[in-house]
């Protein structure tokens, strides 16, 4: 296990993020997630996290990453969550019923 540091520390921080289609409908593709996983590590730069493992279902997503202590958990979820809704909606209309 590698450990990562900055000037006056050494650190591991591994997150697991579950996250759930509304009303658990199923509606991710291969399409759909291969587009999910290219935003998250797109707005994740920003924010210091490493994608380390994605894996999904038809109505969910694991996600498997690594971030810095000074990484704004809450902003960065926020900043993921809204732009990578917004877009798939505008992309894939066929997922609105």
């Amino acid at each position: 296990m590698e450990l990562d540091r900055n000037q006056h520390s050494v650190y591991l921080l591994n997150y697991h993020l579950v996250m759930v289609v509304k009303y658990r409908r199923k509606v991710i593709n291969d399409e759909i997630s291969e587009y999910l996983k290219h935003r998250f590590v797109v707005v994740g730069q920003s924010y210091g996290i490493n994608l380390q493992e994605w894996n999904y279902d038809i109505d969910h997503v694991h996600v498997l990453f690594r971030a810095t202590p000074h990484t704004e958990m809450a902003k960065f979820l926020n900043a993921y969550k809204s732009s990578s809704s917004r877009m798939v909606k505008k992309l894939f209309p066929e997922i609105k019923r």
